[in-house]
């Protein structure tokens, strides 16, 4: 029996069952470096904790470990281990404060491009397994309009884009978007793009952001954006990030926490949480290697 044979007997022996629960993927972006958008994902997942949801982060921003930095925990394995060196899903997740898990990326994604079919599939049943420990998967991206980020966001059905009030980051926000419309596989009927207006010194400024970003984006791109909320300039995050905790552990009186917690509880609203489709974890990384897999 040659590798490929066994492969394909491992995939069906590990086949999914349609009725397993699904997690809901949301992928974290923005334009451009500096915004906190790690700090966004990190304490998004720490409130969607308290809500009783399980979540695990990926750290899809290769090269930077702002994850794992922040959590204060050093990952033993990455996504590079169960792809090449056999290592279980449950291996190369490291449990941070409150139980939220987090893996690390490594270089594991930019190598899936040369794997064949069959051991892609196989990957992917793998990481499936999400899917029976998360009730979330929050996808940090890596800043910018990288291909590999790109790749990230057409595969998400629900996309978090972080901004602050900067003309620069404003202008990389559009440019973000608009390079995300070009893709071929963006589709902005099946797509739900939500803004985080970071670092606001005034809940009109975020507001004013958001209506400026929405006016031209409508404009221009005809892509349906939808606002959750701005989070306020706040002393102890980066205080939070220097004890290398999330600040909504560390000092959870802080007024970006109180943001943290309305946008979290906006997200997972019922009306909200029931026209997100949760296609789960193999659908995700199905449609970033579409074209891989037939």
């Amino acid at each position: 029996m040659d590798q490929a044979e066994q492969l394909r007997n491992i995939i069906k022996a590990g086949a999914i069952g349609h009725n397993k629960p699904l997690a809901r993927v949301i992928t974290v972006t923005s334009g451009k470096g500096g915004v906190g958008k790690s700090s966004v994902a990190i304490n998004l997942a720490i409130q969607f904790r308290k809500l009783g949801q399980r979540v695990v982060i990926l750290d899809a921003d290769f090269g930077l470990a702002n994850i794992e930095i922040m959590f204060g925990a050093v990952p033993k394995y990455n996504l590079s281990d169960l792809i090449y060196k056999g290592k279980t899903i449950r291996d190369i997740i490291t449990w941070g404060p409150m139980e939220v898990g987090f893996i690390s990326g490594g270089s594991g994604i930019t190598g899936l491009s040369n794997l064949n079919k069959d051991y892609l599939t196989y990957i992917i049943n793998n990481l499936s397994e999400l899917d029976a420990i998360a009730d979330i998967i929050i996808v940090d991206t890596a800043a910018g309009i990288s291909d590999t980020v790109l790749e990230f966001l057409v595969a998400s059905e629900e996309i978090v884009l972080i901004t602050t009030t900067e003309p620069t980051s404003i202008a990389d926000s559009y440019s973000l978007l608009k390079a995300l419309n070009r893709h071929p596989k963006f589709s902005k009927e099946k797509t739900l793009v939500k803004i985080i207006a970071n670092k606001v010194n005034a809940v009109k400024e975020g507001d004013a952001l958001f209506e400026k970003l929405n006016a031209v984006v409508g404009s221009y791109l005809k892509i349906p954006i939808t606002y959750l909320g701005g989070i306020p300039r706040d002393s102890q995050l980066p205080k939070a990030v220097m004890y290398q905790m999330p600040v909504s552990l560390k000092s959870p009186a802080a007024k970006s926490v109180a943001a943290f917690e309305r946008i979290t509880v906006s997200i997972m609203e019922p009306e909200t949480d029931q026209i997100v489709p949760k296609r789960g974890v193999a659908a995700f990384f199905s449609r970033i290697l579409s074209g891989k897999i037939v």
